[in-house]
Formats: structure tokens, C-alpha cells, sequence
């Protein structure tokens, strides 16, 4: 058996770990377009502070290819020929798989704004090879406008704040990270961020370009000296157009197939159904990506896996304030504020939808599990649980359960 795997980052590893545990012997091939081992992508910020190293944010160990005796390709796919079963590579070789998985990830996008072109130093904030090109360029004496007030945007600004003389984020929306949190929460992040020294620039847009200056649909201007567009990605699918049955993203069932006989996908580039809502999303998340390509390695190999909870969920932080938010926020509210905690948990139809919490965030995974595993309010004490998560919430039989105690 001969898997071909494109994508070297969570969701690959996940398919290599996951094909391994049935198949010990078949033959796998990862190909990747960038130059490195695999990296944890979460931690370019931390790179950009000096905290984390090239070294350091290996997702793997420097043995992982050769203890699974996997092939890493660098190269670039040009296309797939599904009636082949061949991925064609930019120097035109041709590798045959029996199995395929599409773990291709998402780019930066970037609007075609009047006059980007004449901007000199501008860079996107996806990749390593990003970082190490910022990196290059930062220095004291410059001013950094980044145009996106979301989770990329704001982790940037993190990364740069101290090695630049100012920091200015811009957005369309009147708050930040509008996808992830409400507007109460949002005011306690961005005054965080503000102690800090980061400018906002809220419910304004660029109307223009002119070398260091972005004219606002304001009037104003914003003079700057390096650009880092972050209003988002969108998913990689190209190599499956007139393939494979794509939406936003690639779409896939809870084994990671996708419509096209012996092709997955997995990660970033993927469409998948939030439990949460039914709804089907882009759920671009490590974790996400490293499950459900692991169910695809275990499904490719002949195995038996499915990976059907998944949920839109963020792990962040800044300036060490952590948030963590899950799941959709409609039905009731449970509202609990702290000096330093804000928590709210929306519920509906006997079951947890999702929550958002700021500050106190410890037990944040008792929430994840009610809203995957759709526990029934009325089966724990849920009143307990809202003001106190804790195992005591539980029935005696699902706390032994959940200790390992009781299957």
C-alpha cells in the first residue's frame, strides 16, 4: 500500500501517526512546499519575541520521518490526477498513491487594495518563512500598521510590540476578534492590549495606498513602515476543483473522506460539521487538524475511525491573559464576572452550545466535553457546574468513568 500525504503540519503528522497504528509496513510519502522539518504554527508569535526558536517549535522530534519510516518531499503540487491516482509535482514527476490525503492548510488573504503595490515592506503572517522575513526588518525605529483585528492579527501585534517603536491594528468591525468573542469581552481584551502599548483603530478601512501611508475611508491617514495585512485566510482547495465536492472548504465526512473514491482531507483546508450547531464549517484548528488526520490515516490503512465532534474552539493568550471560547453562543446565558475572570456559558434544548471565558480559564475542558459528547443538562448538576466546573457536577458512575475508573 502506497499513501501520498500533502501537508507536513498537524493534520499530516496526525494521517502518518494514525496510518502507523494498523499499517506498519506500507509506504508513505509526505510532500510539503516548505523547507523545513514540521513546525508548530501556533508559536511563530512566540518566535518573533525571541521566546520560542526554529529548534524549539519542531511539532515532532528530529526522528519522527525515519521511526515511521516515512518519505519527506519538498516540492510543490501542481495537480492531481484522480483517474491516475498520480499527484503531479512542479518538476513534472509524477507519484503514484493508493491512498491520498489533502492536507494543504490556507493562505493569507488579501484584498486588492488601490495602490498596495507601491507599499515596500509588507508581509503575511502564515508561515515560518514569514516570520524570519519580518524578523528581518523589525527594529526599533518602526512603525508597523497591521489591518485585521483578529486571532492573526492580534498575535502579530504580540510578537512585534517590543521590537518596534509602534504598533497600530486597524479594522472594519467596531471590536476586536469579532469572530470569537462578544462585545463585552472583546472591551476587556483590547484594554488589555491597549495597557500594553497596541493602538486600535476600530470601524475604519483602507481606502488607498500610497507608499508608507494607507488613506482611510475616514480622510485620515496612517503613516507606517512596515504592512502586515491579517483579515484572514482561505482554505487551500484547489488541487481538488472538479475532484472532490468543495464549499468554503474541502468537504469531508466524519472519516475524513472526502466525494472522491481513496481521497481524504483533513485540517485547515477542510469543511466539516460543527456538533455544536449541525452546521457545516471551517474549523481551522491544531487540534481539529491533528484528529481528523489521524482518523483519516487510521481510515486509509483500513482501520475504522470517526472523528464526528468537532467544534470551533480558540486557546489564546496575550501578555498573559488567556481566553478560551467554544462551541456557538446562542440559547441562555449564565453570566459570572470576576475581577479578573469573565465567564459566560450559552445554553439551549437541554444541552451546552458553547462558551466564552477570559481570565479563569482552568477547567475550561468539563465545558468542552459537555458540548462534544452533547451531555444532557439534566443528567448533572449544572447549576454546580456554572459556578464550580468540577468532576462533583457529574453522577458517581460518570465520574469513575471519566477517572478511568468504570467503562
Amino acid at each position: 500500500m502506497r499513501y501520498v500525504i500533502i501537508g507536513n503540519s498537524a493534520a499530516g503528522i496526525g494521517a502518518v501517526e494514525g496510518i502507523r497504528q494498523i499499517d506498519t509496513q506500507g509506504e508513505i510519502m509526505l510532500i510539503t512546499n516548505e523547507p523545513y522539518h514540521t513546525y508548530s504554527r501556533p508559536l511563530i508569535s512566540y518566535f518573533l519575541m525571541e521566546k520560542a526558536t526554529e529548534e524549539s517549535m519542531k511539532y515532532r522530534d528530529d526522528e519522527f520521518y525515519a521511526k515511521n519510516n516515512c518519505t519527506l518531499c519538498h516540492a510543490h503540487v501542481t495537480e492531481i490526477d484522480s483517474q491516475k491516482k498520480q499527484v503531479i509535482i512542479s518538476n513534472g514527476n509524477r507519484i503514484y498513491y493508493d491512498k491520498l490525503l489533502v492536507a494543504a492548510g490556507s493562505s493569507a488573504f488579501i484584498p486588492k487594495f488601490e495602490g498596495i503595490n507601491t507599499v515596500k515592506n509588507k508581509f503575511t503572517f502564515m508561515s515560518l518563512d514569514d516570520a524570519r522575513q519580518l524578523a528581518a526588518v523589525l527594529n526599533p525605529d518602526k512603525r508597523v500598521l497591521i489591518i485585521g483585528a483578529g486571532l492573526i492579527g492580534l498575535k502579530c501585534a504580540e510578537g512585534i510590540l517590543k521590537r518596534v517603536s509602534h504598533v497600530t491594528v486597524l479594522d472594519i468591525a467596531p471590536g476586536i476578534l469579532s469572530s470569537i468573542l462578544d462585545e463585552d469581552s472583546a472591551k476587556i481584551i483590547q484594554t488589555h492590549l491597549e495597557s500594553k502599548g497596541i493602538e486600535f483603530r476600530l470601524s475604519e478601512s483602507v481606502k488607498r495606498f500610497d507608499d508608507n501611508s494607507a488613506v482611510l475611508a475616514s480622510g485620515d491617514a496612517i503613516c507606517f513602515d512596515i504592512l502586515i495585512p491579517a483579515m484572514g485566510v482561505r482554505p487551500n482547495t484547489a488541487l481538488l476543483d472538479g475532484i472532490a465536492e468543495i464549499d468554503r472548504g474541502i468537504i469531508i465526512n466524519e472519516k475524513s473522506e472526502t466525494s472522491a473514491p481513496d481521497i481524504y482531507a483533513a485540517g485547515d483546508c477542510t469543511q466539516a460539521i460543527d456538533i455544536s450547531s449541525g452546521q457545516g464549517k471551517i474549523m481551522a484548528l491544531l487540534p481539529n487538524a491533528y484528529m481528523q488526520g489521524e482518523c483519516a490515516g487510521i481510515n486509509m490503512a483500513g482501520g475504522e475511525k470517526y472523528f464526528d465532534k468537532a467544534i470551533p474552539m480558540n486557546a489564546i493568550g496575550f501578555f498573559g491573559l488567556h481566553i478560551i471560547t467554544a462551541g456557538n453562543y446562542c440559547g441562555d446565558v449564565y453570566a459570572q464576572d470576576g475581577d479578573s475572570s469573565y465567564k459566560r456559558l450559552f445554553y439551549s434544548g437541554n444541552k451546552l452550545n458553547g462558551y466564552i471565558l477570559v481570565g479563569s480559564v482552568e477547567k475550561a475542558g468539563i465545558y468542552t466535553n459537555l458540548i462534544r459528547e452533547q451531555i444532557p443538562l439534566d443528567t448533572i448538576d449544572f447549576k454546580l457546574i456554572c459556578e464550580k466546573p468540577g468532576l462533583m457536577a457529574f453522577t458517581k458512575e460518570d465520574r469513575m468513568a471519566k477517572l478511568g475508573g468504570a467503562r
